[in-house]
């Protein structure tokens, strides 16, 4: 590993090989970048994409893809009010312009109370979706008389509504977060020039990602879907600039105590390179433990998610330090490091939190477990699980659609579960569906494939599609329609892919986090060679991670008025803030480890807490402000997901890394590090009269992680 940093540290920072290394970048860019954008060619946004692999519903999908070549995706027009019939009779004429090819608009159908027209539009999913939906909606809207209300719902304006939130999805999620970046840096270093390099390098990191991930997509089968995609530049972000604030501040430290700047640079790399390789890899794996994930939403997103910090950290080794060399110490201004001066002032707040947590080590800690574990009580309370017309911050017309369906309709009639059987049984299959508790009737007729051996059957439910009723409907459904003898049935639609989707989310629960622990300890333990520490960092990042679950549960329930918390929160939830939560871990115990060997433990545990104060509390502040971009967002899941990492990240910053791991440390003395090399140095050696720790305790903690 030693010869590997020592490599990568010399490219950037030498004397004429710094300047190949910005044109090989600048040459990547160039003749790459066209492919970036390209990414959203390779996005899967089909039925299946955010579905469990292998769940009935996902193939029940794939096999009603087999009934049609021109598969049909209807809109659900509702007309309420009076003057309403006149209105609806009107479009159907209209609409019929935009039905798919040999289909008819249904006459308007009203309701059993006399209160609604319902018209159901087939449209052509080959053609543009959202374009017709729209036009449906010019439509509909067009001339309506005063009192008569007209929304455009059903599958595809869930869809088309679905859709406009993700087509703005990445512009804003880049100016957004572009812009706190660019804030945060410039607060950071308080000069109107450096902030500049980090973002300049995290753009070469953003085209280096997309690449990657079209090339990998379009080759090698990785996973995307728009969620990913727009997750992706995110965590690039944040991740990309947290490794520029810890190398500009190792670089900083050394332009005090060297005159050349390319020397500072070298050494700068070699001494931060390794917690922030161990850092990216930690979160690489992490992600990349969703591979064994059952829901393709959540494993799209651990992979590409890997891919993307992979390329943050390849541009913040390289072409960073290579800018910053170029340009010099004046990239400081006004704060310009002067070789020979202190790198620091003798005291800061964090030699003062340091002396304070060192006064009475074991009240500290105690202290931080009581108060995160306060935290982590609210966890009891959460109320799992949200509705279609839940999962937005602001309703969209297909879910005000949905609920006018429901006030004056059988709930499921504009979004029927769907049966796929063999033909023969189809009958069979019929009487079975009809005679479950929870369906309202089943369709007449029945779509066949090609070559008739499947049938397709459509079941209208008495309650609405993703209520929990309607849930118990589709199991009752399952049940009755498997019992049936070679029919071979399966039972699909919206009702039963939430239902699949929530049972794989509590089944990744059970798989992901074991592995993911189990990832994170391995890697620990070879970056600090020791157990007891790794076992201590990882409990305490568990630890926020409760915490951080339930005072997010306490600001939706409380502030953000949230009907509870998507399945898949906990699980995305987990693996970032385990995987991010830990970088502030190393990055402060690998400081640690260096000063320990030279200072001894106690002054060691307070110089690597004074050193890094600063730089990993504005990393850490910067990543929270990164994902704290998604709470803006009209998806609540996103909302939530950016809510969670957020607070967790904060906590991790500010009390974890801060007090409870300092206080563990300096409780537990060198045991710390046992049975590693620096613990049986550290109580072998007693200080020489130049007040040094023995050469076997300096050897321990340069071995190589």
């Amino acid at each position: 590993m030693r010869p590997l940093l020592r490599r990568v540290a010399q490219a950037p920072s030498g004397r004429r090989s710094k300047w190949l290394v910005l044109a090989a970048w600048l040459i990547l860019a160039v003749a790459l970048g066209p492919l970036a954008g390209k990414l959203g060619d390779v996005e899967d946004s089909g039925p299946n994409a955010f579905l469990p692999r292998g769940a009935e519903s996902a193939r029940v999908n794939t096999e009603l893809e087999k009934f049609r070549t021109d598969t049909v995706m209807p809109a659900v027009v509702v007309y309420t009010g009076e003057g309403a019939r006149e209105k609806a009779a009107a479009d159907t004429a209209a609409f019929q312009k935009l039905a798919a090819h040999g289909e008819r608009v249904s006459r308007p159908a009203p309701s059993d109370d006399g209160k609604a027209l319902l018209t159901v539009v087939p449209l052509d999913s080959d053609d543009e979706i959202t374009d017709a939906v729209d036009e449906l909606r010019g439509i509909a809207d067009a001339q309506a008389p005063p009192g008569v209300d007209v929304e455009v719902g059903g599958p595809a304006g869930s869809l088309t509504d679905s859709v406009a939130v993700f087509d703005s999805l990445d512009s804003t999620l880049m100016i957004a977060t572009g812009s706190v970046v660019a804030v945060l840096l410039l607060l950071t270093y308080r000069s109107p020039v450096l902030w500049l390099f980090p973002l300049l390098s995290v753009g070469f990191a953003a085209v280096l990602t997309q690449v990657s991930t079209y090339l990998l997509a379009e080759y090698a089968g990785l996973p995307v879907d728009p969620q990913s995609a727009g997750i992706l530049m995110v965590l690039v972000f944040g991740v990309g600039t947290d490794y520029a604030l810890l190398l500009i501040a190792r670089y900083r430290e050394e332009l005090h105590r060297r005159e050349d700047r390319h020397t500072a640079m070298r050494i700068a790399l070699r001494r931060s390179g390794p917690a922030i390789l161990a850092s990216a890899g930690t979160i690489v794996i992490g992600l990349a433990c969703l591979a064994f994930a059952d829901i393709n939403s959540s494993r799209s997103l651990g992979l590409v998610g890997a891919v993307g910090v992979v390329c943050a950290f390849l541009a913040m080794v390289t072409v960073l330090p290579a800018l910053l060399v170029v340009a010099g110490r004046w990239v400081f201004w006004p704060f310009v490091p002067r070789h020979g001066t202190p790198a620091r002032k003798e005291r800061t707040v964090w030699s003062r939190i340091g002396t304070a947590v060192a006064r009475r080590p074991r009240w500290s800690w105690l202290m931080s477990v009581a108060a995160t574990g306060v935290l982590a009580l609210s966890t009891s309370g959460i109320g799992m699980g949200l509705s279609q017309a839940e999962m937005f911050q602001d309703k969209p017309e297909s879910v005000v659609a949905q609920e006018k369906i429901t006030d004056h309709y059988p709930s499921g009639a504009s979004d029927p579960a769907k049966i796929v059987t063999r033909s023969d049984r189809a009958a069979q299959v019929r009487a079975a569906a009809s005679g479950v508790a929870g369906v309202a009737r089943v369709e007449p007729g029945g779509d066949r494939t090609r070559d008739g051996e499947l049938t397709e059957l459509s079941v209208v439910l008495k309650d609405a599609p993703d209520s929990r009723a309607a849930k118990d409907s589709v199991d009752a459904l399952r049940d009755a329609v498997h019992a049936v003898d070679g029919a071979d049935a399966r039972v699909g639609g919206t009702t039963a892919q939430t239902l699949d989707t929530q049972r794989a989310a509590d089944s990744d629960l059970r798989t992901v986090i074991p592995i993911v622990l189990l990832v994170v300890l391995a890697v620990l333990v070879g970056l600090l060679r020791s157990l007891i520490a790794p076992v201590l960092l990882l409990a305490t990042v568990v630890l926020s991670y409760f915490a951080a679950l339930g005072a997010s549960n306490l600001l939706f329930e409380h502030v953000l008025d949230f009907a509870g918390v998507d399945h898949s929160i906990p699980l995305m939830g987990f693996v970032f803030l385990v995987a991010l939560g830990i970088d502030y871990n190393i990055f402060l115990m690998h400081r640690v480890r260096e000063e320990a060997a030279r200072l001894g433990h106690e002054r060691g545990v307070l110089e690597g807490l004074t050193s890094t104060g600063g730089v990993i509390t504005s990393a850490g502040v910067v990543l929270a402000a990164t994902f704290a971009v998604f709470a803006g967002l009209p998806l609540v899941t996103m909302a939530q997901m950016g809510v969670l990492v957020g607070v967790g990240v904060l906590l991790d910053t500010f009390l974890v890394r801060t007090v409870l791991v300092p206080a563990l440390a300096l409780d537990l003395g060198r045991w710390f590090w046992w049975p590693g090399a620096l613990f049986d140095a550290l109580g072998r050696g007693q200080r020489n009269a130049a007040g040094q720790v023995p050469r076997g305790a300096r050897d321990a903690a340069r071995e190589p992680a």
